[in-house]
């Protein structure tokens, strides 16, 4: 499973890295949402909650949909400016029906790849945005019935709500991140303009690669969901997050410019983190019951073939197959001595799967 945004004959000038203050900051208000994703991040998020107002603590849980569970894509501008108010003022120019749409699109998610149409104009979206508001709860539910009432009333509010968060916040924390991001950026943009864009991609993250496939050239985020999308036309925007980890955000909305927005000093283990496939294998690898006692001895030190099926009673040719299955995985590591071969459990590997796993479903 992977997002793949096809940048066929874009030009590298069209390709940027950029730090974004709006970004940035939808970034830093999912944290204080959700601070259980941000382990790394517990003295800021702790400090910080402790330190807003109660007005304006419960107005971000009135909004936190947009940042919460995911993140709106009016949160991911393609043109990154210095300052958050640039970026405000870029989406008010946004007309109501793209506005409303992409900040309830999180509501409509299985529609996503093949787009949304604005609950502004269409009836049947229109239902289906209430009809899932309403499970959030009546705060939320009354949020959007506004929102759909009254657009320009409702993204004035948020705008302040914003705005808000600067003051109280984030503009202290902008002032003490952005000299990272920006040079992070640098750094990408000139990997870019001396090595080629391949490695400035691989430089993103192990979860990001330049995949050529006869004459299409596509950047492929490894994600545990499916997506298209195309740079045609327009440019794709990378955006450096100190406050992203372990998420890895790619905006694919059919229409919008692609924007990847991906996390910096993020803690990977050595040779990078494994791909949602990787995982994938080695969780079923384990999960068959044979293949779990297999384990158990396999933990303890290094076993043959015939060695297990006396074990554990059953054929060679069977223990062959489950260590096979395993091997692939790359949950084995295997040495000969002399006519024998030994297998043994990578501790190290499987120590990593719950990290590995979570990583994976929060990417």
């Amino acid at each position: 499973m992977s997002v793949t945004i096809d940048i066929t004959g874009l030009p590298h000038e069209r390709i940027v890295f950029g730090p974004s203050p709006l970004a940035e900051l939808g970034a830093a208000l999912h944290a204080l949402s959700e601070p259980g994703h941000h382990a790394r991040l517990h003295g800021w998020v702790t400090s910080t909650s402790a330190g807003l107002k109660p007005e304006l603590a419960d107005r971000l849980h009135e909004a936190d949909f947009l940042w919460r569970s995911t993140r709106a894509d009016i949160l991911l501008p393609a043109r990154p400016r210095e300052t958050l108010a640039e970026e405000l003022d870029d989406l008010d120019t946004m007309p109501d029906e793209q506005y409303v749409a992409a900040a309830l699109e999180i509501s409509c998610a299985s529609q996503y790849d093949t787009g949304v149409p604005s609950p502004l104009v269409d009836a049947g979206t229109r239902e289906r945005v209430l009809e899932l508001a309403a499970a959030r709860g009546p705060r939320q539910s009354a949020f959007i019935r506004r929102m759909l009432a009254d657009p320009p009333a409702v993204r004035a509010w948020i705008r302040r709500l914003l705005e808000d968060c600067d003051e109280a916040f984030f503009a202290d924390t902008w002032r003490r991140v952005r000299v990272q991001l920006a040079a992070d950026a640098r750094h990408k943009t000139e990997l870019l303009r001396r090595k080629g864009l391949a490695e400035a991609v691989a430089a993103v993250s192990s979860a990001v690669c330049l995949q050529e496939t006869g004459p299409v050239t596509a950047v492929v985020v490894d994600k545990l969901s499916s997506g298209r999308t195309s740079a045609a036309g327009s440019g794709l925007t990378f955006l450096p997050t100190a406050f992203g980890w372990p998420h890895l955000l790619a905006l694919h909305a059919p229409g919008w410019q692609p924007v990847v927005q991906y996390p910096v000093g993020s803690p990977e283990p050595s040779g990078g983190a494994p791909s949602v496939e990787e995982v994938t294998l080695r969780l079923e690898a384990i999960a068959h019951p044979m293949r779990m006692r297999l384990c158990r001895s396999l933990a303890r030190g290094s076993y043959t073939t015939g060695e297990l099926a006396d074990t554990y009673g059953i054929s060679a040719p069977e223990v062959s197959r489950h260590l096979s299955v395993m091997r692939k995985a790359g949950l084995l590591t295997t040495r000969r001595r002399g006519r024998y071969v030994l297998h043994q459990l990578d501790v190290t590997i499987v120590a990593r799967l719950g990290s590995d796993f979570l990583e994976g479903v929060l990417r």
